[in-house]
Order: C-alpha cells, then sequence, then structure tokens
C-alpha cells in the first residue's frame, strides 16, 4: 500500500479541483478591478548601439519592440517613457479595508492606509492578462472613487488608481497539495509623472470626449449627464491634471516669485537711500544746497564767493560704490538728463545717462570732460525677463547657433550633459 501524501508534484486533479472552487470563491465574493498593462518601454524604434551615432550613449540603449523586461536608462535604472496596453483588462480581486491607523514599529508616524494589498486568482489572471502582474502595472479600483472631490467643478468620480510596487504568489494561496493558486500584488497611490502619462491621459475632457458616447446611439439620444455616456467630465482637463501636483507646484512657485520679486526686484544692493555729502577744495565737505543771492549767511565782502553757485553734486558714489550697487540714479535723488548724446553747454556737477551704453553708464561732469560714475549693474533676478537688458542675461539665455566649417551648426546654449560628452573632432 503507498503512503498518503497530499503533496503532489505535479498538478493532478486534486489541483485542477481546488483551483476551481477557488476561482469560484473569487468570482462570487472578489470585486471587479481593472488592469491597464505594463507594455514596457516606448519603442524608439533602434535596437542597436551604435558607438559612432552622434547622439551615442551606452547607458540609454534603444529598443525596436515594447519589452516589460527592458530597462530605458541604465544608469539610473529607470523606465521614464512607458507604453501601456490601450485595452483594460477586468479580473475579480480580493483585499483587506483599512481604517486610518498609525503604524508604531518604527520611529515617527506613518500611515499606511495608502498601500492595497490584492489577491487574485492565479489562472484567472494568467488565461486573461496573458502573464502574471508586475511592477509597472496600474489598478482602478472602482469602489474607491471619490464620488465628491472638493472642487465643485468636477462632476465626474475620480478613479482611485493605484501601481503595482511588488507582486508574488500569495501566503494564503497555498492549497493542501501545496500548490499555489493565488497572486498577492502590492499597490500604492499612482501619483501625476512621466511615468504613468499613458494612463493618465486616456481620461480626457468632455471638450475631447468621442460624440458618439455622449449623442445618439441606435437613434436614442444620450446626454452628458445620463449614465450611458462614458465621457469622463473633468473641468480642469485631463486626470494628470488632477492627480499631478504639477499645477500646484507651479501656482507655488509663481506666488514665491512674485513675491520675491516684490521684495527683491533687482540683484545687488540698494544705496539710493542713502546720503552722500559733497566734497569741495581740500576734501572739505560743501554746502549740497549751493549759494544764492538772497541768502542772508553770506556777505559781499566775502572774497571767495563771487556768484551764485549751484546745487553741489558728489563726484562720486564714495563709500556706498561697491558690488553690484549701480543703479543709474543720481546721488541724494539729484536730477539726471537721460540720452543718447552727451548736452550742449552742460554745467559743473550735471549728470547724464547714456542709454546707448550696454549696460547704461552714468556720466558727472566735472567742466572739463564726463567722468562715469557707475553702469546700471542691477538687474532683474529672473533670466529672459523683457526688462532684463544686460550682458549676462544675453549670456544665460543665448539662443543663436553658431556656424562653424568643420563642426556644422553648434547652439551656443547647450547642457552641461551635451557639452561634456566626448565627440570625435576630426
Amino acid at each position: 500500500m503507498p503512503r498518503l501524501s497530499l503533496y503532489r508534484q505535479d498538478k493532478t486533479s486534486d489541483y485542477r479541483f481546488l483551483d476551481r472552487t477557488i476561482a469560484e470563491m473569487y468570482t462570487v465574493g472578489g470585486i471587479d478591478i481593472f488592469i491597464h498593462k505594463y507594455l514596457g518601454p516606448t519603442a524608439t524604434g533602434d535596437s542597436t548601439i551604435d558607438p559612432s551615432a552622434e547622439n551615442f550613449d551606452a547607458t540609454q540603449p534603444g529598443s525596436a519592440t515594447t519589452d516589460p523586461t527592458f530597462i530605458e536608462d541604465l544608469l539610473l535604472l529607470e523606465n521614464r517613457d512607458r507604453s501601456y496596453d490601450p485595452d483594460v483588462y477586468q479580473m475579480r480581486g480580493v483585499y483587506n479595508i483599512q481604517d486610518i491607523d498609525f503604524d508604531l514599529s518604527q520611529f515617527g508616524l506613518f500611515l499606511q492606509q495608502d498601500t492595497l494589498f490584492v489577491t487574485f486568482h492565479y489562472n484567472t489572471m494568467i488565461n486573461t492578462f496573458g502573464r502574471k502582474l508586475m511592477s509597472g502595472d496600474v489598478i482602478e479600483v472602482p469602489n474607491l472613487k471619490d464620488y465628491h472631490p472638493l472642487d465643485q467643478s468636477i462632476q465626474t468620480p475620480l478613479p482611485k488608481l493605484y501601481t503595482i510596487q511588488d507582486a508574488s504568489y500569495a501566503s494564503e494561496g497555498f492549497s493542501q497539495t501545496w500548490q499555489p493558486h493565488l497572486w498577492r500584488v502590492k499597490a500604492t497611490p499612482l501619483v501625476g509623472s512621466q511615468e504613468y502619462k499613458g494612463v493618465l491621459d486616456v481620461y480626457a475632457n468632455p471638450a475631447d470626449a468621442d460624440a458618439n458616447l455622449c449623442g445618439s446611439v441606435d437613434g436614442t439620444t444620450i446626454t452628458a449627464d445620463s449614465t450611458l455616456c462614458k465621457a469622463e467630465s473633468y473641468s480642469a482637463g485631463t486626470i494628470n491634471d488632477l492627480l499631478s501636483t504639477h499645477n500646484k507646484n507651479t501656482e507655488i512657485n509663481t506666488a514665491i516669485v512674485a513675491q520675491a520679486v516684490a521684495e527683491l526686484p533687482t540683484s545687488g544692493y540698494d544705496v539710493s537711500k542713502f546720503y552722500i555729502e559733497p566734497v569741495g577744495k581740500d576734501n572739505v565737505p560743501d554746502n549740497p544746497a549751493g549759494i544764492k543771492a538772497d541768502n542772508t549767511s553770506y556777505t559781499v565782502d566775502m572774497n571767495h564767493v563771487t556768484v551764485d553757485t549751484s546745487v553741489v553734486s558728489p563726484e562720486a558714489n564714495g563709500w556706498l560704490a561697491g558690488y553690484l550697487t549701480g543703479n543709474n540714479l543720481p546721488p541724494n535723488g539729484l536730477p539726471m538728463t537721460p540720452g543718447t548724446v552727451f548736452p550742449p553747454n552742460a554745467l559743473v556737477g550735471d549728470y547724464v545717462l547714456r542709454l546707448d551704453y550696454f549696460p547704461n553708464r552714468l556720466f558727472r561732469f566735472n567742466g572739463d570732460r564726463w567722468i562715469k560714475v557707475e553702469d546700471n549693474v542691477r538687474t532683474n533676478l529672473t533670466p529672459g525677463a523683457s526688462d532684463n537688458k544686460t550682458q549676462r542675461n544675453k549670456f544665460i539665455t543665448n539662443n543663436t547657433t553658431l556656424t562653424t566649417k568643420d563642426r556644422g551648426a553648434i547652439p551656443t546654449l547647450q547642457g552641461l550633459s551635451d557639452l561634456l560628452r566626448p565627440s570625435a573632432d576630426n
């Protein structure tokens, strides 16, 4: 008499009986879960690595076809540009509903209710999906839809999407024959990013939806608010715009930049608020208001006063001159004449701002010549601004192309990754 043993090396009739029973349990008690199948990195149409190619990069090989086992970036080990099957697969799965709870097994407080552990019947998965669920696949859990989003303009429930992070046989899926029947995946909430663009962009704005879905079907008029209308209604665009934090981050960054410009509109230091005492002969402080004929503090017997003396202007910025302090404003709020030429019949102490200089330059007339005072080096801190007319901004945002005889057209503005990449110079 052979010894009794529940274990069978092969999948016998016992295994098939138990497997059908377990499959029926998932059909009866499971929930429909929609799956977006990950096909692999987007095919580039070239599977060769040619070192003589202009854009050769051994860490980013090309792929002629989509393959889920292919790695797009071998350096960072990333698959940024992903392709997903346009068909949506439907399978029954089971997961445990979790309450908000804190993970106290480690330092700090960590919420774990966002991670789902979903089990699927293994053979049903293979027959329906064609392969095992793997990292990169995206699942949609319909019973977790957000029917009342905070944005009142959104009239359609927001789908709850998860991305699979890991997958393996479920420990509870081994039957008495020691054969596995269940496949368990770990899924975390999907975030709007480049990797899942192919999934998120399929949830479209109703303005872009197919008219056949919300129009006349078989002679029956279906309105946009009908349950038969399958077009998703997201007034803010695609679901990617709602799930992604890109738009909100852009809004926050714009507000921060606006406040920064308000508090510090230009680079350098603002010294216009400080007073500079004019200096006369022998470095003695002079009267900044000048001398008028109706001034009673002066008498006719003063041999050093002959006629009216104009307002005395400082000859330079003095101790206020420094790094990025030039703003083309005369000291002490004195007037200046902007223009492209020096005015005739100028008086001693007059200021002229030459607008044809780049950057603009402020001059002061000392009676014999026009002496440079400062250049306008305080510029807008935002590169590319319309009023940022400086050499620094022109250098940073230089979009011109340099034409050479041996190297062809070379863009002046290049990234460091392109500039430092070795290339043949013969």
